[in-house]
């Protein structure tokens, strides 16, 4: 198999805003419950991340204040995904100048692609960087899937050394894995079925939970990796609930005033996100109540 960026927990971070600027003080004990609870990788600038409403120079402040608060402590990985491949590029080549250990990169949004497109778009990003790349798919938010038949011929490129798997199909989920054993790394991208995968033979999770929970997550990963089965199984039921109510909303509203109830963060978003709606606020108090 490639070049495994992380095996165990990655936590794709959320980005804590106060005042309508970053909040850095808040990113700071943001990034030490992690590295405290046994967090494997932190990937910053994904979804959860709010990179589309974040400036170029916020997104640089932003990958600089994490090298340096991980201090090789765990991995850095950069979202640096974009609609256009030039951009992507771009801003892959900034993350590895920056210091990212890795690079999380979506697929074509909005204007989408075919699955050739994809395999020349990835082609071009890992041309033009030498750190290691997470292709990510979540068709519900873009639009575009990545069949496994495409994963195995994106396996095949350099610097491609694994993929975050958030698509919701079981079926393509259990073909994906069988189709990628020993070529590359499979990531699961959605809470819900963090288990589904370990199972699988997925080699880590890239999780939203972990922004509240990171050693529970960390501590699934470990129980499947020990051969511990009815124990991980017995987790992944207790965590069934959280994972299914932190979506109960758009990510990242109702991660984010999880973080606030914990103290971490303020509960503050940029538009067109809004805070967590009062009905829904008392859902995610019960969840964290039962940790």
């Amino acid at each position: 198999m490639k070049n495994i960026v992380f095996n165990g927990s990655c936590t794709a971070i959320i980005t804590p805003f106060k005042n309508g600027e970053v909040d850095f003080d808040s990113f700071r004990k943001l990034i030490a419950h992690q590295i405290e609870n046994g967090t494997d990788a932190i990937a910053v600038l994904g979804t959860t991340g709010e990179p589309a409403t974040l400036s170029e120079d916020e997104r640089e402040k932003i990958i600089v204040f994490a090298k340096s608060s991980i201090a090789g402590r765990a991995k850095l990985i950069v979202g640096t995904g974009a609609n256009c491949t030039r951009k992507a590029v771009e801003n892959s080549q900034n993350a590895e100048r920056l210091g990212a250990d890795a690079l999380l990169i979506v697929t074509p949004y909005y204007n989408k692609c075919t699955q050739n497109g994809l395999i020349l778009h990835y082609t071009e990003i890992s041309k033009s960087v030498n750190i290691p790349i997470i292709v990510y798919n979540v068709p519900t938010r873009t639009g575009v899937n990545i069949l496994p038949e495409t994963a195995v011929k994106l396996s095949e490129i350099e610097k491609v050394c694994g993929i975050k798997e958030a698509s919701g199909d079981i079926a393509q989920i259990m073909l994906l894995c069988r189709s990628l054993n020993g070529k590359m790394a499979v990531y699961s991208g959605e809470d819900s079925h963090n288990f589904i995968f370990l199972s699988l033979g997925g080699l880590g999770v890239i999780s939203v939970v972990g922004n509240i929970l990171p050693k529970e997550i960390k501590l699934l990963t470990k129980f499947v990796q020990n051969g511990q089965f009815v124990e991980a199984r017995a987790l992944h039921e207790k965590l069934l609930s959280i994972n299914k109510n932190i979506f109960i909303e758009v990510n990242p509203i109702p991660v984010k005033f999880a973080c606030s109830e914990m103290g971490l963060c303020e509960n503050e978003l940029r538009l067109p996100l809004t805070p967590l709606e009062k009905i829904h606020e008392e859902i995610i108090k019960r969840n964290l109540e039962e940790f």
